[in-house]
């Protein structure tokens, strides 16, 4: 059975389709693999953040994107925040945003 990917919100479609051009293209890549092969792909593609909640990790010459996810139940990853990343570790004001969805989803 495909996986299906969905957004939380518009919103959060719209914030990821804004990614530059070379973050976007890297994370349809990574997310038609996802679609294909679930969302367990690991390193360097995704990465589990605790307590339900994972990111994409995507790349292009502009800099690097991610894109929190959680999944439920029928092989559905809902993406919950997309955001590009400035400094090495993720941003706490990010992480909450999605957790926060992430609870609304459950």
């Amino acid at each position: 059975m495909k996986w299906e990917i969905v957004f939380f919100s518009e919103k959060v479609s719209k914030e990821t389709m804004k990614f530059p051009k070379g973050i976007l293209a890297d994370f349809l890549h990574i997310a038609e693999m996802i679609e294909s092969f679930g969302s367990s792909l690991g390193m360097p593609y995704t990465r589990a953040m605790g307590g339900g909640l994972f990111e994409i990790r995507t790349k292009g010459k502009e800099g690097i994107g991610r894109s929190l996810f959680c999944t439920v139940k029928d092989q559905k990853v809902i993406i919950l925040h997309s955001f590009v990343k400035k400094t090495n570790k993720t941003p706490k004001q990010d992480l909450e945003i999605a957790r926060k969805r992430l609870k609304e989803v459950q």
